[in-house]
């Protein structure tokens, strides 16, 4: 089935009466379906079959259609290696205080998301689903041993950037396009760092924006992460067997994962994403009740991890 897109102007009038503080107050309705780290997911009235993330990130028209060329050439990329996507297509606009991209994809059902069906099928099913994460992921290894002057992709594994439909497999967390040319790291870091209180960024940058960055390139930690995300998951009970199969799918070389990284890692990560959270909250309520400003991100409400 063929879904209708957006019109950039419909999308225009969408941010204009984007009320951001209580989202049913809205000119046009929209309905929010997720969060990421710098963005926030949407259904848009009258326009089913896709989901926008909304990146309230540039100073300007060109700064925004610079990332886009770098999200289309990632998302390239990531078919290139092997990896089944969604549809997709995007929108830039003008906002209120910045320029904001729009990434439409092809909305997948609910029930075909790796993380909703760890709750509904038996521990066998979600074992092998799981090694088929693994194995799309050894694809990027692959490609980056193959590539690996010229090219590297990264790729953020965890399970709720899955979904099975069908005999597809999907990833469809491309919104970060994190990719190095010739050694050269193509997203620009301050615009991840564009949604953190603006007094803590340089905290932010030289304690933890390098490590973060750097681990999505690396398959071990890769596979720690989706490991570590059983526990958000509440399906603690998986991560033993878990473990067995992601050594066994770890390249050829690669010290074995052991769960006690895996435990210290949930807990650092844990930490560490509470904490941006937390400091984003205190940057909003400071920017809008304070300097009595518009605060352009949209946060979620308590996380479980």
């Amino acid at each position: 089935m063929i879904h209708q897109k957006i019109s950039t102007a419909y999308l225009s009038e969408f941010e204009k009466g984007l009320d951001i503080s209580e989202i049913e107050n809205s000119k046009i309705l929209g309905e929010i379906v997720g969060y990421g780290e710098i963005s926030s997911i949407f259904k848009v009235k009258g326009f089913s079959g896709w989901i926008y993330k909304r990146l309230p990130l540039f100073e300007s028209i060109e700064q925004a259609e610079e990332y886009a060329e770098k999200y289309k050439k990632y998302v390239d990329l990531l078919k290139e290696a092997g990896l089944q996507l969604p549809d997709d297509f995007y929108k830039v606009v003008n906002g209120h205080v910045k320029v904001v991209l729009y990434l439409a994809q092809q909305e997948i059902n609910k029930t075909d998301l790796c993380q909703n069906r760890l709750h509904t099928q038996t521990e066998e099913k979600n074992l092998k689903m799981l090694q088929r994460i693994f194995l799309k992921i050894n694809k990027i290894y692959q490609f980056n041993k193959r590539n690996k002057e010229k090219t590297e992709l990264s790729i953020d594994g965890q399970i709720s950037n899955w979904a099975v439909e069908g005999e597809d497999l999907l990833y469809f967390d491309t919104s970060t396009p994190l990719f190095k040319l010739d050694g050269l790291e193509q997203m620009d870091p301050d615009l991840i760092l564009s949604s953190a209180p603006k007094a803590l960024v340089w905290i932010i940058k030289v304690f933890f924006l390098q490590d973060v960055m750097d681990r999505y390139y690396d398959i071990r930690l890769v596979f720690i992460d989706i490991v570590a995300n059983l526990y958000k998951e509440q399906k603690v009970e998986l991560i033993d067997p878990v473990i067995v199969n992601a050594n066994k799918y770890l390249p050829d070389g690669i010290e074995k994962i052991s769960r006690k990284e895996v435990d210290k890692y949930y807990k650092e990560d844990k930490f560490i994403w509470q904490l941006f959270l937390g400091l984003r909250r205190l940057d909003r309520w400071f920017t809008t009740k304070v300097l009595r400003k518009r605060y352009e991100f949209i946060l979620p409400g308590k996380i479980e991890r």
